[in-house]
């Protein structure tokens, strides 16, 4: 219990945003996720994102993620999956992007006083139609679930991930830490089988050389479990 209060503060000043010397830019995501049981071990996830952008004039990409996962046990789950990723510009298609996706969660890893952490690690190969390269990019995630009842699922969210490259092409430019996400969000159920959650994301980008980038983000997600 006496470790809680140090790590909730730690966790939430990683959520502020980083504004010196940045580039800034408004947000807002929309998430839509369904995860079906497919059985005692194994789990079909899909999930939807679309981004809109205020210096990218409105929509910028519709993130499609369909991944098959198996549960090692109650805490730990592999997946394996596909990603459709078009980009666009003031709503106007500019390229197709696809990846192919593997990561490893682990579901209420730790309890830490009234909350728990959770913990995911993924890896990501990605291509660009009509460009060569392939690209490797890690993605560790790290969030911490802190009821605002015991007993009860309204919640404080508080995640970070981190995007890093580990190889170079001529779409992923930046080798290591590319940009990181923190989040801060409510997350509540809205009936037995559906979950809002409602918050705020800082994407910081690093750009060695140039100045970095702070998206603001407004985002906005439902999840349904069947």
């Amino acid at each position: 219990m006496r470790r809680s209060p140090a790590l909730l503060c730690s966790l939430a000043l990683l959520t502020l945003p980083v504004v010196a010397h940045a580039a800034d830019d408004e947000q807002l995501w929309t998430t839509a996720n369904v995860t079906v049981k497919l059985g005692e071990k194994w789990r079909l996830s899909q999930e939807v994102v679309a981004r809109f952008s205020d210096t990218r004039n409105g929509l910028y990409e519709i993130e499609s993620n369909t991944l098959l996962g198996y549960r090692i046990s109650k805490k730990v789950t592999i997946w394996a999956g596909y990603t459709h990723d078009p980009l666009y510009n003031s709503g106007d298609f500019t390229v197709m992007e696809h990846r192919a996706r593997q990561q490893v969660t682990f579901d209420n890893l730790i309890k830490i006083g009234p909350g728990t952490l959770s913990a995911r690690l993924r890896l990501e190969q990605r291509w660009r139609e009509g460009i060569d390269g392939t690209a490797w990019r890690l993605r560790p995630y790290v969030k911490f679930v802190l009821p605002f009842q015991e007993g009860k699922k309204t919640a404080l969210v508080l995640s970070h991930e981190s995007f890093i490259d580990i190889n170079d092409t001529s779409f992923q430019t930046v080798h290591g830490e590319e940009r990181m996400r923190n989040l801060i969000a409510i997350t509540t159920p809205l009936s037995k089988s559906i979950n809002a959650e409602i918050g705020y994301l800082n994407q910081h980008g690093f750009r060695p050389g140039r100045p970095d980038t702070s998206d603001n983000v407004a985002s906005f997600s439902l999840n349904f479990t069947l």
